[in-house]
Order: C-alpha cells, then sequence, then structure tokens
C-alpha cells in the first residue's frame, strides 16, 4: 500500500482530494437507458416490472417488491398500507433523515421520538419499551449507516402489542441480521436508489410488503388510486375510491436500478472491504471510535463510516486542510421546528450529538484513500 506524506494529496483525485460521497452508475447503464430511450415506454412500463421481479429474487424472495418514485413515497405508502390515522402514536429514531418522519406529518400522525443506542446511533430498544402503550400504531427503525438493528427485540415488541414494525432500510440494502435479509423481515421495509446510495436509480426506492393481500391496494395508491391492469385491459370502471398519489417509478430510472443489480454482489463487498480498512486504519487512536464495529450476529452494508470524535470541529478542520470532505449528513430531528422542537428525554442522543462525524465511503475510494485518512486521523487534530 503506497505511504502518503502529509502534504501529499490523496488518490482518488489530486484536485478535489476526497469527497464524502460520489454516485455508482455502472458502465452498462448507460445501454440500458438508452435502449429504454429508444422503446415505446419511458414512464412507467416493463422495466418497472422487471426491476421489481429482480429484486425480490436477490433480496426478499418471502415479500412483494413494488417500485416507487423515492424512499419518501416508499414510506408514506408503507405508513398508509399499516393503517396508520390521524392522531395515532408512532415511536420513531429521532436520529435520522427527516424523510423517515415527515410523511407521519402528511398523514397527522403523533410522532414519539425514540432515543438512539450510543454504540450504534440506532434506535434505544429499551426506550422503544418504555414509550410503547395501547396508543401506538406502530413503530418504525432506521438501520443508521447500514448496520441492522436489534430486529428480535424490536419485534418481539411490535407482536405484543399486535402493531406493524415498518424499517426504513434506506443505508441498508444487502445487510443482514442473524441470516435473515433486511427487507423479507418485516411488515414493510423501504429501501432508497437516491443519487448517493448502493444502487441509485437517479432518485427512486423500493417498498417490500409481507402481506399479499395488501399488494392490489398498494398498486392502487401508487398510480392516483386507479386499478391500472384494470384500466390498461378494457374493464376499468372508471371509479376512484381511495386516495392515491404519483408514487410509481419510471422506466428509465428501472433500467439504471436493473444494470445495478446486475453488480451489486461487488459494489456491496468492496464499500465492506473499504469499511474494513477503517476500521484497522482508525483503531487505537485516542479520542475517535468507529460506530457499528464489533458486532458479529448481523452484516453491515457499509454505507456509511462513522465515528465518534473529541473536539470534533477541530478533526473536521484537520481532514479539510487535508483534502478530506466530512459532515455530520443526518440531524436529530427534533431539532427542526416541524416536529415541535427539541425534546428533553433523549439523553444518548445528547451525549453524542456534538460528537458524531460521517467520513467518506464510496466506489471511488481505494484502500490507500482510507490509509490516507487514517494517518491524518493519527497525526492528531
Amino acid at each position: 500500500m503506497k505511504e502518503h506524506g502529509m502534504n501529499e494529496l490523496p488518490l482518488m483525485n489530486e484536485n478535489e482530494g476526497i469527497v464524502l460521497f460520489y454516485p455508482n452508475i455502472p458502465p452498462n447503464a448507460v445501454d440500458e437507458v438508452s435502449k429504454v430511450l429508444h422503446s415505446r415506454w419511458i414512464g412507467q412500463g416493463p422495466k418497472v416490472a422487471q426491476f421489481e421481479k429482480e429484486f425480490e429474487e436477490k433480496f426478499c424472495v418471502t415479500n412483494t417488491a413494488l417500485a416507487v418514485g423515492s424512499g419518501t413515497d416508499g414510506l408514506h405508502l408503507g405508513y398508509i398500507l399499516a393503517g396508520i390515522e390521524p392522531g395515532d402514536e408512532v415511536i420513531v429514531p429521532v436520529f435520522t433523515c427527516t424523510a423517515t418522519n415527515i410523511p407521519l406529518l402528511y398523514m397527522g400522525a403523533k410522532i414519539v421520538f425514540a432515543d438512539v443506542d450510543p454504540e450504534t446511533l440506532n434506535i434505544n430498544v429499551n426506550h422503544v419499551r418504555q414509550l410503547v402503550n395501547e396508543r401506538t400504531k406502530a413503530i418504525v427503525c432506521v438501520h443508521y449507516a447500514g448496520l441492522p438493528c436489534d430486529m428480535d427485540e424490536l419485534m418481539a415488541i411490535a407482536r405484543e402489542y399486535n402493531i406493524p414494525l415498518i424499517d426504513d432500510a434506506a443505508h441498508a440494502l444487502g445487510a443482514t441480521y442473524k441470516g435473515q435479509k433486511i427487507g423479507e423481515m418485516t411488515d414493510f421495509s423501504m429501501f432508497s436508489f437516491q443519487a448517493i446510495k448502493h444502487i441509485t436509480t437517479g432518485d427512486g426506492g423500493m417498498l417490500t410488503i409481507k402481506n399479499k393481500d395488501l399488494v392490489e391496494k398498494a398498486k392502487r395508491i401508487r398510480w392516483f388510486g386507479i386499478d391500472r391492469s384494470a384500466k390498461q385491459m378494457g374493464h376499468w370502471e372508471n371509479d376512484i375510491y381511495e386516495v392515491g398519489y404519483k408514487y410509481q417509478m419510471n422506466d428509465i430510472s428501472a433500467a439504471l436500478g436493473i444494470a445495478a443489480l446486475a453488480e451489486f454482489d461487488n459494489t456491496l463487498k468492496y464499500r465492506q472491504l473499504l469499511f474494513a480498512e477503517y476500521t484497522k486504519q482508525l483503531a487505537g487512536i485516542d479520542g475517535l471510535h468507529i460506530i457499528g464495529t464489533g458486532v458479529t450476529d448481523r452484516e453491515h452494508a457499509a454505507w456509511l463510516c462513522t465515528v465518534i470524535v473529541e473536539n470534533r470541529t477541530d478533526f473536521m478542520r484537520k481532514l479539510r486542510d487535508n483534502k478530506i470532505e466530512s459532515s455530520q449528513v443526518h440531524y436529530r430531528n427534533d431539532r427542526y421546528t416541524v416536529f415541535g422542537g427539541r425534546r428533553s428525554d433523549l439523553p444518548n442522543m445528547d451525549s453524542v450529538e456534538e460528537k458524531y462525524l460521517v467520513l467518506p465511503l464510496h466506489h471511488k475510494m481505494t484502500l490507500q484513500d482510507v490509509a490516507y485518512i487514517g494517518k491524518v486521523a493519527k497525526s492528531g487534530w
């Protein structure tokens, strides 16, 4: 592995340095999209159906996959199918992208924020247990950075109260928990194909549904409340009896997704290799440790490499001076006025709020880049 001097630029790009994110567009994606652009279908057509089928075969053979226009669309659709209504309490993680929780505001639900586990930044199971009650309509979990939550415990709570567990798996494509794939364990799972995820369709998402009886309803709601298959076969009765949305994916996006699925195993393996190298390079540095390491019963999808670091501002400055990007990326949602303001019962979130930081992790990086970041970190800040 090539050694870098402290003033030597990293290998990724001599002008930009090491950027935080980079879209992963497979080489064959151009041909796949070109075929669509020269076909009859560019909206929701046969490529969407093909993408759904191939996704199911790879990630959720027991469930049904529905491609949507964004991960947020998928979550909103899942919340509707779960039967969440105005005033219902829903337990959610306080630390996540706002997309997890904004759709609940659409629906007039009462958001109940759960604290984080300080070792993983996932939802804290013990706090969920304290919060759940007979008014709770659903529990939502996020597999932060790609590390699965404590699914056995969360599923046990959901079963006890006979409510759905919905997982926002936007970070966790390819992750497993005790040998089970994220995407086929819960009632509803959402995957994101936004620009910088493992797979990108430009923007887009996938909702997986366990209950087959809900699939036709889901398809109607995804398309304005219209029974699209009946309409295309010429026997639709021209009525809409439930509120629907424009949440479908199009064939251009699906073509990108199909191309990415073909090389996903290599994509995941490489990201995990980079994460393992981070674990090696950052080991033993005072005032810094990586979130999500040392867990042996689940497989990390390695979307993010997040560290807990003392004197975060100084560390960010040291990285920036050495042309390494970093950012918090996600924030506690109760900092935003739209969610009603800061809560006082989230001590773990309070304790890490000024300490977590995301480091670069993407397919354009090399092991040498990670070694360079490790060398910068070891030199102090």
